[in-house]
Formats: structure tokens, C-alpha cells, sequence
């Protein structure tokens, strides 16, 4: 289930061209028709690239995180309580932007339903997990898989499959291939519960 999750993420992720659109003749269109309309993704457009630059944040992944966590749905909400287009958990994810904005206490229910505050919430998450959690990783295809694992399950999460040090964690996924990632992940991180991403 988990390593589905991943493969569909990379593939919406390596699915849009540069203008954000996407390619309706190949196989990733086909996969990121399943999970998310295109009249979706421009509705937040205007937001995701204002997100985009204000955290340099790859619009790219934005567009995937809001496709395949809920389906461009800002009412969506997960079993685990997660909230809106980029599924946040307030009490996590929430809070730790939070502090990293400098607030106190964490998002409430009403402000990550407003699509505006979700996509900004998500966006710092994301920049919080690439300049903060996953520093040290060179390896750029690395470092993509290593974000979107680190945004379902918790940068700690990942690295603990690796060794109990961050320092040699990170060695070994600077030295990986994206087939011997899929295969670690698929032995080591499966059976954490994430839960029907096609019922969130």
C-alpha cells in the first residue's frame, strides 16, 4: 500500500510540464486524471504559486500533494484527522509551522479548511522538511522521494528504516538508486498504517 502511495506521488509529481499543465498522452496524465481534476488545481493556481515562491517550493509537488491527498477537495478530512487540499494535521504538522512562523498554538479546523491558509500551511511544511529535516541529502531524486515520504509519515520515520544516526541515514540515501529506495521502502516502511489514500 505504502510503496503504491509513493509510486503514484512520483508519478503525478513527474507528470506536470513546466507551465503546470499536463501532458493528456501519456500514462501520468492517465494516473493524475484518477485523483484529480484540472478544473481543481486552477481553482488554487493564483495560491499554489504565490506558496510556491514564498517558501521556494517546487509548484510541481504542491499540485501533487493537493491531487493525491484529496483530490482537490478543501472539505476533505482523513481517519487520522488530517484537513483540506494538503491534508494537515493541525496538532502537527499545524503546529510546527506554526513555530516556525513565529505564532503560538496551531491552525484551527476553520483556517485549514480555507484553502488559502491550507496550501500556505502545507507549502511551509514542505520548505520546513527540504531546508530543515532532510538537509544534508545531495542526492536531488533522493531528496524528492525522501519529502514526500517525510510528508505522509515524518522525516524520523524514514530515517530510523536507515540507522538510528540521522548522519549515516543520510549517507546511505546520498549513495541510492531509485529502485534500491522503492525496494527499502517497500521492505522497511509497509507496514506503517497510512490508510485508504483513494477514502481521504
Amino acid at each position: 500500500m505504502f510503496v503504491t502511495y509513493i509510486v503514484f506521488f512520483i508519478m503525478l509529481f513527474s507528470g506536470f510540464n513546466n507551465s503546470g499543465t499536463k501532458n493528456r498522452n501519456n500514462y501520468k496524465a492517465r494516473i493524475y486524471n484518477h485523483f484529480c481534476s484540472t478544473k481543481f488545481i486552477h481553482s488554487w493556481s493564483k495560491i499554489i504559486k504565490q506558496s510556491s515562491k514564498k517558501y521556494k517550493v517546487d509548484e510541481r509537488l504542491i499540485k501533487s500533494i493537493i491531487c493525491i491527498e484529496s483530490s482537490g477537495n478543501t472539505k476533505a478530512i482523513s481517519r487520522s484527522n488530517a484537513i483540506g487540499l494538503m491534508q494537515i494535521k493541525p496538532f502537527s504538522a499545524g503546529r510546527e509551522v506554526y513555530r516556525f512562523q513565529g505564532k503560538i498554538g496551531q491552525p484551527s479546523l476553520r483556517d485549514l479548511y480555507n484553502p488559502k491558509i491550507n496550501i500556505d500551511i502545507g507549502t511551509a511544511y514542505v520548505h520546513i522538511l527540504q531546508h530543515r529535516e532532510l538537509v544534508g541529502i545531495h542526492n536531488m531524486e533522493m531528496l524528492r522521494y525522501a519529502t514526500i515520504i517525510s510528508y505522509v509519515n515524518g522525516s524520523q520515520a524514514l530515517f530510523r528504516t536507515f540507522s538510528s544516526s540521522r548522519e549515516e541515514a543520510i549517507k546511505k540515501l546520498n549513495k541510492m538508486k531509485k529502485q534500491e529506495f522503492f525496494s527499502h521502502i517497500k521492505k522497511n516502511i509497509e507496514h506503517y498504517k497510512l490508510g485508504n489514500i483513494l477514502k481521504k
